[in-house]
């Protein structure tokens, strides 16, 4: 991947293009950096779909929506990624009525569980964040790949140079930790995006698929519960070097997203220290996210969990 940027521009929310005409689908689009991004892609004029889980939290942020922006265009999905049938039904009925997609935004995720299983029996961090974004994509592939030139942005963290994939032991059941279950994820969001990118060149896609990750954005990530509410009052009250807003947060999916500048398998992310803060670059992901061996066996592990094989 290519290293950071060594421009010094402050890109901006601001340099959103107008977005009519094109649709943009954003997963855990009620909360955090996917409200900001959903916030920002309707004012710009986007057909926006708020796939979530809960559906009086999407209603709710489609009102807070509407209320800064009376005339965008907002719809509702009902997508819940701890479960394939769920994921199976929303992307029937994103198909029937989003024919083509010009962006997919993977956002939606869970952070430092305990171990448990998905009602499919996978490791929590696993499903959720890596392979039920895996089956959406997948089943709703056909609709970006109608749009003149769809992009699909996944979110990924810092935490992936933590993680490892023992691919001996995908259930995780020696040595789990809440940390090192969601590193994984995020290491299996990352190797994703960029075999994503690989097959949709390999194909001669209209599409092109692209990584980012929001920094050290203070949010109530999905899963935490009281103490990630405790450290984001705290980051909100005092200054912090590796912290910024979930609007700022937001700022490098939406750059991958709109950047007429943007090419498939780049990754984007805050450009100030540790890239946890500042305006969106390009940014370097570690080797083992890179490993495209790796990255071939995900995908085919992951075809198999899931049952869903790529139209490419």
């Amino acid at each position: 991947m290519a290293a950071t940027s060594g421009k010094r521009r402050r890109w901006s929310a601001a340099e959103v293009p107008t977005l009519k005409g094109r649709t943009a689908v954003v997963t855990g689009a009620n909360s955090g950096i996917g409200f900001e991004a959903t916030r920002v892609l309707a004012a710009r004029g986007a057909t926006t779909v708020l796939a979530c889980r809960n559906p009086v939290k999407a209603r709710e942020a489609r009102d807070r929506v509407l209320a800064e922006s009376p005339d965008a265009d907002i719809h509702l999905l009902e997508l819940d990624l701890n479960s394939l049938a769920s994921v199976r039904k929303a992307a029937e009925t994103l198909l029937v009525e989003r024919p083509t997609i010009d962006i997919l935004i993977n956002n939606a995720g869970v952070i430092m569980l305990p171990h448990g299983r998905t009602e499919d029996g996978f490791e929590q961090h696993f499903g959720v964040n890596h392979l039920a974004h895996f089956a959406f994509t997948g089943l709703v592939l056909p609709a970006v790949l109608a749009a003149d030139a769809g992009r699909i942005i996944t979110v990924g963290s810092n935490g992936h140079r933590m993680g490892k994939i023992d691919f001996e032991d995908i259930p995780f059941e020696r040595g789990y930790k809440p940390l090192r279950g969601y590193a994984r994820s995020k290491l299996a969001n990352l190797l994703f995006s960029y075999e994503l990118h690989r097959r949709l060149a390999a194909a001669h896609a209209p599409a092109i698929s692209l990584a980012a990750h929001p920094g050290g954005a203070t949010t109530n990530a999905g899963g935490v519960g009281g103490s990630q509410k405790l450290r984001s009052r705290l980051f909100n009250s005092v200054p912090n070097p590796i912290a910024h807003s979930p609007q700022m947060g937001a700022l490098p999916m939406l750059r991958a997203a709109v950047d007429p500048q943007a090419v498939g398998g780049q990754y984007y992310g805050p450009r100030g220290l540790l890239t946890m803060t500042g305006p969106p670059v390009i940014v370097k992901s570690n080797a083992r996210s890179q490993d495209t061996e790796a990255a071939a066996r995900l995908w085919t592990l992951s075809t198999e969990l899931t049952g869903i094989t790529y139209p490419l």
